[in-house]
């Protein structure tokens, strides 16, 4: 009879016998032990930062203001696209005057611009614990938050759809801005 090696516990089997299934299942065993501590890294990492070198200062980035930059990012990607066919289809249906397309236009533009600054300079001021860029980011917030509401309020016609994205926009910058204060007074206590 033929004879084989278990790769798990080099035991040479019967090829006609009972199989070789301990590889299998250690397999499994050790994927799930690896699961088990990435949650409990996770889980971990979130909810109790750890101690840098030294053990004298905790990490005080904020990982809910980080996660929400994120968040903030990819909701905002949505509301381009979802703001630029609006104009669009507003250009196509009403009679939307030709000098007010082309600076609407250019604020969505700009403010694309904007966003991408702000969110990079409050995401690299988080992980790095400065304040200056997170200060910069908050300052520049309420140049977002004007342009938000143009489009809110000012914008030639104004949609039903147009106020639902910049309510959920300023909603988004609002917790924001309260996360960022929050994170500079840490970094700097």
């Amino acid at each position: 009879m033929a004879r084989r090696v278990c790769p798990a516990d080099n035991v040479s089997e019967k090829v006609d016998e009972t199989p070789c299934h301990s590889f299998a299942l250690r397999k499994t065993a050790i994927e799930a032990s690896h699961f088990g501590i990435l949650t409990r890294f996770v889980f971990f990492s979130l909810f109790f930062p750890s101690q840098r070198k030294g053990g004298t200062s905790s990490v005080l980035s904020s990982v809910p203001l980080q996660m929400l930059f994120y968040v903030n990012g990819i909701y905002y990607i949505f509301y381009f696209l979802a703001t630029l066919a609006m104009i669009v289809y507003k250009s196509q249906v009403f009679s939307y005057p030709d000098e007010f397309l082309a600076p609407d236009l250019a604020l969505l533009f700009a403010m694309a611009v904007l966003e991408a600054l702000r969110l990079y300079l409050g995401s690299k001021g988080n992980l790095t614990e400065e304040e200056a860029p997170l200060g910069l980011s908050l300052v520049m917030t309420v140049g977002s938050v004007m342009l938000s509401v143009y489009f809110l309020v000012w914008q030639t016609y104004v949609l039903k759809a147009d106020v639902i994205v910049n309510a959920v926009l300023l909603f988004t910058y609002g917790l924001e801005s309260v996360l960022k204060v929050t994170t500079i007074a840490a970094f700097i206590s």
